[in-house]
């Protein structure tokens, strides 16, 4: 009885001391003072800028120290490349990653959509909607599918329309697909998934929470942080348990290069950057030897066709903009008017194909694009004037420039002697005999001879023939 007692004893003993440290393991993971929830925003359209860094939050974010990471979404949707990208680092991501639809007005539109279905966890505050995520078609209008492709009178099917519904169709459907793996991975509402891709529909915070879109409707972080405290989520298909009540939240803000990236990028600073490019080492080569326009044109070229190459970019509108560019550098070095006209030509059309994407926050402005060919057709005026004033002046260098120049006789011998002319000494060789000193005119060159006679004023003092 006595060993029966002490083994009872030591198994309760056993069973205290376990529950203690559980319980105590659980108290330290909340008020350690090294852990934290790391918070970034995604403001404004989704590109390359994004992308990076989410991906440079995400894999700098040491499971460790950071409990979570909350995404602050407020955007109008952007490119499917980056979107992807972004989907594919919170799928691998180490850590659990929050997607909060913020501040109130703040809304999850197309990309964003895709993003928040991704999320660990799905917030969104009072006042904010999300939806309307139907891809849009590259370089054509909406992908919505229509029920019935047009036909002719015959009856027959336009090949047209069948090819474009065909594309929509085939868009349409790999988007559902991907939205809808998504919500069946957190188990959220697919079917209204689909709904929003094929349909464009759109959802206030409330009616999603109602319909299971989202996980719940908070105000702020910290709500949030309190809110999710001892929910599970499945983290790279481990169950995990998120103890964030009181956490503090660190803002990480966006390095220089993911500034500098997502300023390059924007399709307008691309462009001008190409147009400063071009242009400065147009101006280079026309004055060699000025240093500040090469290095200038050259950086300015480089990073717009790096911004370039980071955007859904139509090469043929872009070898149309660098053929009407190269006529403008044709034009500056050899005027015909035909070349600069012709450049200017392309380069609009290249312009307008430049972007291959519909996403208005991708697309080049009108006034730029404006400003651009106003610079441009200003250059080439500038220099047609120029050349149109200097086929009117009088010839400066050459043969025909020295003909009527004055000269001084040197020495006269029968007709010929030597004359100063410009500051040098030449043969020369007139008419009729001269004498030294006197003041004659160049009447015309023989290789390496010059034919002289005399002024008019002195020849009519003379009382001969000029």
């Amino acid at each position: 009885m006595c060993l029966e007692r002490l083994i009872r004893m030591l198994a309760a003993v056993i069973v205290l001391t376990a529950w203690a440290s559980v319980s105590a393991s659980d108290t330290a993971s909340k008020t350690d003072p090294h852990r934290y929830v790391t918070s970034i925003a995604i403001t404004g359209a989704i590109g390359p800028a994004t992308a990076k860094y989410v991906r440079d939050t995400l894999l700098a974010a040491n499971p460790q120290q950071v409990e979570a990471v909350i995404l602050r979404l407020n955007t109008p949707g952007g490119l499917a490349t980056s979107m992807r990208e972004i989907i594919a680092d919170v799928l691998a991501s180490p850590v659990p990653v929050i997607g909060f639809v913020a501040p109130a007005g703040a809304h999850a539109a197309s990309a964003g959509t895709y993003i928040l279905y991704a999320a660990h966890v799905a917030a969104m505050a009072p006042g904010t909607n999300l939806g309307a995520a139907t891809p849009v078609q590259i370089g054509g209008p909406s992908t919505l599918p229509s029920p019935e492709p047009a036909k002719d009178k015959d009856g027959s099917n336009h090949s047209g329309s069948e090819t474009k519904d065909a594309m929509s169709a085939k868009m349409t459907n790999d988007a559902v697909a991907f939205i809808r793996s998504l919500a069946e991975l957190r188990h959220r509402n697919a079917d209204w998934a689909e709904e929003a891709v094929r349909e464009a529909a759109s959802l206030s915070a409330q009616a999603a929470l109602g319909k299971g879109v989202i996980d719940l409707v908070t105000q702020t972080p910290e709500e949030l942080l309190t809110r999710i405290d001892g929910r599970e989520v499945q983290v790279l298909g481990e169950r995990r348990r998120l103890a964030t009540a009181s956490l503090p939240i660190r803002h990480e803000e966006p390095s220089w290069l993911i500034r500098l990236l997502a300023t390059i990028t924007d399709p307008n600073v691309a462009f001008i950057l190409m147009m400063v490019g071009v242009y400065g080492l147009i101006f280079e080569f026309s004055n060699p030897g000025t240093v500040a326009p090469g290095v200038t044109g050259a950086i300015c070229l480089v990073l717009g066709l790096y911004a370039l190459n980071m955007l859904p970019v139509d090469y043929t509108g872009l070898a149309l903009m660098l053929l009407g560019l190269a006529f403008l550098v044709a034009e500056a070095f050899n005027p015909t008017a035909v070349l600069g006209l012709g450049g200017l030509g392309a380069f609009l059309l290249g312009a307008m194909m430049l972007i291959d994407t519909d996403a208005p926050e991708f697309q080049i402005s009108w006034t730029v694009l404006g400003g651009a060919l106003a610079a441009s057709f200003g250059l080439l005026t500038l220099t047609l004037g120029y050349v149109w004033r200097a086929r009117h002046q009088p010839i400066r260098t050459g043969t025909p420039a020295m003909l009527g120049q004055p000269a001084e006789v040197l020495d006269w011998t029968g007709q010929e002697g030597h004359v100063l002319a410009l500051g040098e000494r030449w043969q020369a060789r007139a008419s009729q005999p001269l004498t030294p000193g006197e003041h004659v005119q160049i009447a015309g060159i023989q290789g390496l001879m010059l034919e002289v006679r005399r002024t008019p004023a002195a020849a009519m003092s003379s009382g001969g023939q000029p």
